[in-house]
């Protein structure tokens, strides 16, 4: 006879929050210029030129812009082509 397996409930720290998107950000960098940078949102997220222009502005100003949110694997995809276009990008869960 064997004994019954047991299982630990998961503590409330491993309890992954889904609902809660990612946040993309880029952040402010001496290589890229600011026209660069702006190209860069038009094409890869489809902004205005206003919004493009804007973000881009906030980067510089600021540091930092957030340019994107969505499901993990989104925002995962979104820093991986901003790196392809020399971009420093990171990511983080939306508080």
């Amino acid at each position: 006879m064997t004994a019954p397996l047991t299982t630990l409930d998961p503590e409330v720290e491993d309890v992954v929050d889904l609902d809660k998107p990612w946040k993309v950000l880029v952040w402010d960098d001496p290589i890229n210029l600011m026209s660069y940078v702006a190209f860069v949102f038009r094409k890869l997220f489809g902004f205005s030129e206003e919004k493009a222009d804007r973000l881009m502005m906030q980067v510089h100003t600021e540091g930092k812009a957030v340019v994107a949110s969505g499901p993990q694997e989104k925002a995962e995809m979104d820093v991986f082509r901003l790196h392809e276009h020399g971009l420093w990008a990171t990511m983080e869960k939306d508080s």
